[in-house]
């Protein structure tokens, strides 16, 4: 017990020893504690009790730390402005000195000059507002279907003709004639596709007695495709009665016998840097009713039923955006529906053509197309003569200034015939037309028209020529008074009489 004693005392003093030595920790005298705790009573030591400094500069006001105030005391523009001092003096590059504490924000007076939330500002009342002017305040505003923008028209009013058929032997009719048309439009975000289609019905009031109907459709659907490939689709249908302008009349009819025609195409096209390439295939099916004769009977008509089928291969090079020039070759087969005619005529012919052209893309102020070349039809039957002439083409929108429109249109066309040993004929046609915004409620349309037929292995020849002019005066966006005069002259060196067609057109045009 007495060794075990002593050993424990060692211990104990040589811990002691040892915490005095290392600093760590040892013994507190009163004095000591009472120094560190309350410096300001113990003056004893002779030395000044140590200023307090916080750890963040700025967090308290100091008066000598005068660039703490400063940062504080910064202009009023700043402050008014909604710029903290943290911020000025970081934007001046003064970022030791930045104070970290609490920062004063300007007084509610000094943001007068501040834009207030839009919400809470004061607005004036509904009858005062201004209004989004409406450039267009008679134009339809069309009805949505799906994704489809339609636009139907009814036109209805009443006719005075001096020729109610537009034939040799026609007299003066007053008509009641409506028409229908409805414009479909496709609200796609990367492809278009748009319908026009239309129904003219005319029914005799008085005089010669009519009673005939008119109609078509045009569609057209274009579809970007993959790799800067596009394509591009049409169809056309039309029924209508056979005019005095064609080639093929009927004498001693009831009436003129009703003509229709189907056509459609499909073509792709390629951009590689500059350069465009497209093929085109179309067909086109031409077909003619049976004639009710005068003294009974019918005349069938089915000799001049035929269907074209063609192939286009067009190349053209990007001069600017605005200019491609282009070459196109086309080949086709005219299949008459007889293959021998009632004269005893294989009439059924290969067609080949070239023309070269320029494509214009001007925006909205000049776009389209204009080609020449040369067309060349052989027939299967050698008594037949070969058709060949030059051709033109033309299909140009031109907007000289806002509100008019001006259209040129002109094409080039071999005509079939049913008279025996000859091949047939060559149609040169050309339109010229002019739409006008007179005023925002009145608009003002002008048509000229004039086209040359020249009869092949003859010097007979054809002179057709027609003007319109109309005017529509809106009384509101859905309704105006619509008034249009007419004029046809087909004019030649051929047996048939001269016709004359005037006509004047008074109605009511409904729109949505």
């Amino acid at each position: 017990m007495l060794l075990a004693a002593t050993a424990a005392g060692l211990v104990l003093a040589g811990s002691s020893q040892a915490q005095e030595g290392s600093g760590l920790r040892g013994g507190l005298a009163a004095d000591d504690a009472t120094l560190l705790l309350l410096p300001g009573e113990n003056e004893t030591l002779g030395e000044p009790p140590p200023a307090y400094v916080p750890v963040s500069p700025g967090a308290l006001p100091d008066e000598t730390a005068t660039a703490s105030q400063d940062a504080f005391e910064r202009d009023d523009d700043a402050q008014t402005a909604g710029e903290t001092a943290p911020a000025a003096a970081a934007d001046a590059g003064e970022t030791d000195d930045l104070p970290t504490g609490t920062v004063r924000e300007p007084t509610i007076d000094s943001a007068d000059n501040q834009p207030l939330d839009p919400g809470a500002q004061r607005v004036q009342a509904i009858e005062g507002l201004d209004r989004p002017v409406d450039e267009n305040p008679y134009q339809a505003v069309g009805i949505r279907w799906g994704t489809f923008i339609l636009k139907p028209t009814l036109e209805t009013g009443i006719t005075a003709t001096s020729n109610a058929d537009s034939s040799v032997d026609g007299s003066e009719a007053v008509l009641s004639e409506t028409t229908l048309r409805l414009n479909a439009t496709s609200d796609w975000a990367s492809h278009s596709a748009s319908i026009d289609a239309y129904g003219t019905f005319r029914k005799t009031l008085s005089g010669e007695e009519v009673d005939d109907l008119e109609g078509g459709v045009d569609a057209e659907l274009d579809i970007d495709l993959a790799d800067d490939y596009r394509a591009k689709a049409t169809f056309t249908y039309s029924l209508a009665p056979e005019s005095a302008s064609s080639p093929v009349v009927v004498p001693d009819t009831v009436e003129e016998p009703y003509t229709q025609t189907v056509a459609g195409t499909l073509g792709f096209e390629k951009d590689v840097g500059k350069a465009r390439f497209g093929i085109t295939g179309g067909i086109s099916n031409d077909s003619y009713g049976d004639a009710d004769l005068v003294g009974g009977g019918t005349l069938s008509q089915k000799d001049r039923d035929s269907t074209l089928y063609s192939v286009a291969l067009r190349t053209g090079y990007e001069i600017s955006p605005a200019l491609t020039p282009f070459v196109e070759g086309e080949i086709g087969r005219n299949l008459y529906a007889q293959e021998i005619d009632s004269a005893g005529y294989a009439r059924s012919s290969d067609l080949y053509a070239v023309r070269g052209g320029l494509e214009l893309d001007l925006g909205e102020k000049l776009s389209g197309e204009i080609s020449a070349g040369w067309m060349t039809e052989n027939f299967d039957d050698e008594r037949l003569k070969p058709l060949s002439t030059p051709t033109v083409a033309a299909d140009l929108k031109w907007s000289p200034q806002r509100g008019t429109d001006v259209t040129l249109s002109g094409s080039t066309t071999l005509e079939g015939t049913t008279t025996p040993g000859e091949s047939g004929s060559v149609l040169y046609s050309s339109n010229l037309g002019i739409e006008r915004q007179i005023r925002a409620n009145l608009t003002g349309n002008a048509l000229l028209g004039a086209a040359y037929r020249n009869y092949a292995e003859s010097d007979a020849h054809e002179l057709i020529l027609n003007a319109e002019a109309s005017l529509t005066w809106w009384l509101n966006r859905y309704a105006g008074l619509v008034t249009r005069v007419e004029h046809e002259t087909v004019t030649g060196n051929l047996d048939e009489p001269d016709v004359t067609t005037n006509s004047i057109f008074l109605g009511l045009k409904l729109q949505r």
